[in-house]
């Protein structure tokens, strides 16, 4: 038996040496998979999060071509009917549906805009992006009109994520993520996901996701694919959630999974907005101003003359921003006269101009890190932290180890540190 099993292993690898790599890449991903499902379960034990019982639509691989799909939510058919005769009462007076009502969408490209000059001459890498702008608004796979219900939200944590970043959003769920009361404001969290890019295991990713999400009930899912170019997307669909589901929220912070932020400060400053009454219009963060469009082709922020060819208005850096809820919606309804713009950062910043507003520029927003040198020792300086509101950008391992840092009843910082 022995001398067969031999002969039928050599036979199998003169055959196969060639095609090895991928059953190799497979199985990495396979066991990546076992020690993703091995910590959510352990998360699971911890008895954190909701139940899901029915399965989402999927999207194709080109992901501009729809089915439609079940929505998945952690609410029960009878809670679902009373949350829902709620909104339409709500939304009577101002247009807006009560629920998610993309279910079906077939976006084909706008093919007029091929035959236009400046097209023939923008960069390719531009021509999905340009084809599809018109595409705007997706099927959810994964909802929670939920969140915002059971009592005033205070502040509600937005955070941009991506499906494979599990480690992050385990960071942050542990860190300034955590769902919790403080003085009587409730903060609850939220991430927003669009779904796999082509070429990647999609069918297995949207399953390790979907398990995270009924672990802790923490998840928006949008039936587009998550590019680069896609994350205005995740801007305007959740802005249009948000005008749904959350009116009864406050505040919004808004940023990205690698970042530190220090609860307590944010809560001081939205605290000293209230009492001097200037939160209505709050939008503040690390403003940038006077920035041109970047011409470099090996930039990651790379926009051609032919899409855009004049200065962009103040923006905020997207590691991490905070507004109030009014403003919140504004911007949803003039976002929907506005063409989309391949940097979210400064979408916003077109509609906050579309609205005469600018955002507010606060030191305690570092977007761009303490100091621009990644090794500069002031980088993982934990007063700076301790006296901050937001530093981007830092790993899983250091937002923990940052944290604990910083919590720590024994750390002591000389003086107040301003910066």
């Amino acid at each position: 038996l022995a001398c067969r099993n031999a002969q039928a292993m050599d036979h199998f690898f003169r055959r196969k040496r060639v095609g090895l790599l991928k059953p190799l890449l497979s199985l990495s991903l396979v066991f990546a998979s076992f020690l993703m499902i091995h910590k959510l379960k352990l998360a699971e034990k911890d008895g954190v999060g909701g139940k899901h019982t029915r399965e989402p639509g999927w999207c194709g691989s080109e992901c501009f071509s729809f089915k439609k799909g079940v929505v998945k939510t952690s609410l029960g058919s009878s809670d679902s009917s009373v949350l829902n005769n709620d909104l339409d009462a709500q939304r009577v007076s101002n247009g807006t549906p009560a629920s998610w009502d993309a279910q079906v969408l077939n976006c084909s490209e706008d093919a007029s805009v091929r035959s236009q000059d400046w097209f023939r001459r923008l960069d390719p890498r531009f021509h999905q992006f340009v084809l599809h702008r018109h595409c705007r608004y997706f099927p959810m796979l994964i909802n929670h009109p939920e969140k915002c219900t059971d009592g005033e939200v205070h502040l509600l944590m937005v955070v941009k994520s991506v499906i494979e970043q599990h480690d992050r959003r385990e960071a942050v769920r542990k860190t300034w993520g955590k769902e919790h009361t403080v003085d009587g404001k409730r903060i609850k969290t939220l991430f927003l996901l669009g779904s796999p890019t082509t070429g990647k295991d999609t069918k297995n990713l949207q399953k390790l996701i979907e398990y995270e999400d009924r672990i802790y009930g923490d998840i928006l899912q949008w039936d587009f694919m998550d590019t680069f170019f896609n994350l205005t997307l995740k801007e305007v669909n959740f802005l249009k959630w948000f005008d749904i589901y959350c009116s009864g929220v406050r505040f919004i912070f808004k940023g990205d999974d690698d970042v530190f932020v220090n609860t307590h400060n944010l809560l001081e400053l939205i605290g000293f907005k209230v009492e001097e009454r200037k939160y209505a219009e709050l939008f503040v963060g690390d403003t940038i101003s006077k920035a041109i469009p970047i011409r470099n082709r090996q930039s990651k922020y790379y926009i051609p003359k032919e899409l855009y060819d004049k200065p962009y208005p103040p923006y905020v850096g997207g590691g991490g921003f905070l507004m109030s809820s009014p403003l919140a919606r504004r911007l949803f309804v003039v976002s929907e006269d506005l063409e989309l713009y391949p940097i979210d950062d400064v979408f916003l910043g077109m509609c906050l101009q579309k609205l005469h507003l600018a955002p507010e520029l606060h030191p305690g927003f570092r977007t761009f890190g303490i100091t621009r040198r990644r090794v500069s020792p002031m980088n993982s300086e934990p007063c700076f932290y301790k006296n901050l509101i937001v530093v981007h950008k830092l790993s899983a391992h250091e937002l923990l180890r940052m944290w604990s840092v910083v919590h720590n009843e024994e750390l002591v910082c000389a003086q107040r540190t301003s910066i």
